[in-house]
């Protein structure tokens, strides 16, 4: 795939260092560009041992002067879902009037920057000078929700899209990438401004299913009642009131979806961040979710399978091609659950092969993730089962 904006490509098999400068610098030759901008760059964790070297390497032969990434246990590349091969996918861009900056945190970073201003000073980016920002994370050592809660505050409304790494889950040990540095904690990023922005495409892979409710009494995370009934009791009328299909879809794949926002005249698709069902008592009414709920708060029970999971990126992928109708995707990162891919769907490149159909051909860099982040009605939040697709275009 050739571009003058962006170019993807993948390296299959494991380290060899003379074939890795070749592909560096064929790949940088297949970016019809006079000069690169912006590296992103994946790698599964047979490369663990030897990843400054891949990094000096593709810094220098693919001649890359901004460089960011993480390990995954599977890859992107385009229209392709790498899934269990060892391999390193690098895409490289050309963005002449971007402002790019890259940066680490770390959990000390956490425990001692205060307020807003202190993390955009840590960061050398103010909110006014940032339109979104490309973010992976160690899921191991970070207090994540933490994390995001602070980076939320200092950048109000901007979206961040990423997710956590993946790679050897036995020994809790994943990598993250800036430049030449190999870290195995925190979070790196990068911001995107000047003449870029950050375009989000979110599919949390759920359909809504019955009517929205609202919740009248809620305990930490239980949610006690809705509209003044049990429930538990709004639930189950909620499941019977499915036809035969739609209930036999739905058993074991319950959810639940918190709006956004209540300023809504008619919740669709995407107006709700889903959470999961954690348990429900039908003796006391009560169900337990992976949230915080509120009294007042707009919730509606969700089903979550293949189909679902589909028809959502379907939905969020046409929504999208429609805002961005006239715009040039200057390309993308996407990060895609480990629980996606051919274990839900049974086939290879669900995800990759449908946003190439829906809008590629595009150059597309990814991962599998340990935890998805990307924004819901315009806060950023860490997800699970989703597909989080930031598209680069022109601002």
């Amino acid at each position: 795939m050739r571009n003058r904006f962006s170019v993807t490509a993948h390296f299959a098999g494991e380290w060899d260092e003379t074939r890795v400068k070749r592909w560096a610098e064929t790949t940088r030759l297949r970016l019809e560009a006079p000069a690169v901008s912006l590296g992103v760059v994946f790698m599964t964790p047979q490369f663990f041992d030897v990843a400054g070297e891949v990094l000096e390497i593709l810094r220098l032969h693919a001649r890359i002067p901004l460089l960011i990434g993480c390990s995954s246990q599977s890859l992107i590349a385009n229209g392709e879902e790498l899934e269990d091969q060892a391999g390193i996918v690098l895409q490289l861009y050309h963005l002449p009037d971007a402002q790019l900056h890259g940066v680490h945190f770390d959990q000390d970073d956490l425990e001692s920057l205060q307020g807003p201003e202190a993390w955009q000073q840590k960061s050398g980016v103010p909110a006014t000078q940032c339109r979104g920002w490309l973010v992976f994370a160690d899921p191991f050592h970070l207090e994540g929700e933490a994390w995001l809660r602070e980076w939320n505050a200092a950048y109000p409304g901007i979206p961040s899209v990423g997710g956590l790494a993946s790679g050897v889950y036995e020994d809790q040990r994943t990598q993250l990438y800036l430049n030449g540095a190999v870290f195995e904690s925190g979070v790196v990023a990068i911001s995107l401004g000047g003449g870029v922005r950050l375009e989000c495409v979110i599919s949390q892979g759920c359909t809504p299913i019955g009517a929205p409710w609202t919740v009248t009494r809620a305990d930490r995370n239980f949610i006690l009642t809705i509209a003044n009934r049990p429930a538990y009791q709004v639930l189950v009328d909620t499941f019977n009131g499915l036809p035969q299909e739609e209930q036999s879809r739905a058993h074991g794949n319950l959810f639940v979806g918190f709006a956004s926002s209540e300023y809504v005249d008619e919740f669709q698709r995407g107006d709700f961040l889903v959470r999961n069902l954690l348990g429900a008592d039908p003796n006391n009414g009560i169900l337990a979710v992976g949230a915080l709920p509120r009294p007042g708060q707009t919730i509606q029970f969700h089903r979550r399978d293949a189909k679902s999971a589909t028809e959502d990126l379907t939905v969020c992928l046409a929504r999208a091609r429609q805002r961005l109708r006239g715009e040039t995707i200057l390309g993308g990162v996407l990060g895609i659950c480990n629980g996606r891919g051919l274990r839900l769907f049974g086939k290879p490149n669900h995800d990759a092969g449908l946003i190439q159909e829906q809008l590629g051909p595009v150059s597309v860099a990814g991962f599998f993730c340990n935890g998805e982040l990307g924004p819901v009605g315009g806060r950023n939040f860490l997800h699970g089962y989703t597909a989080s697709l930031g598209l680069i275009v022109h601002a």
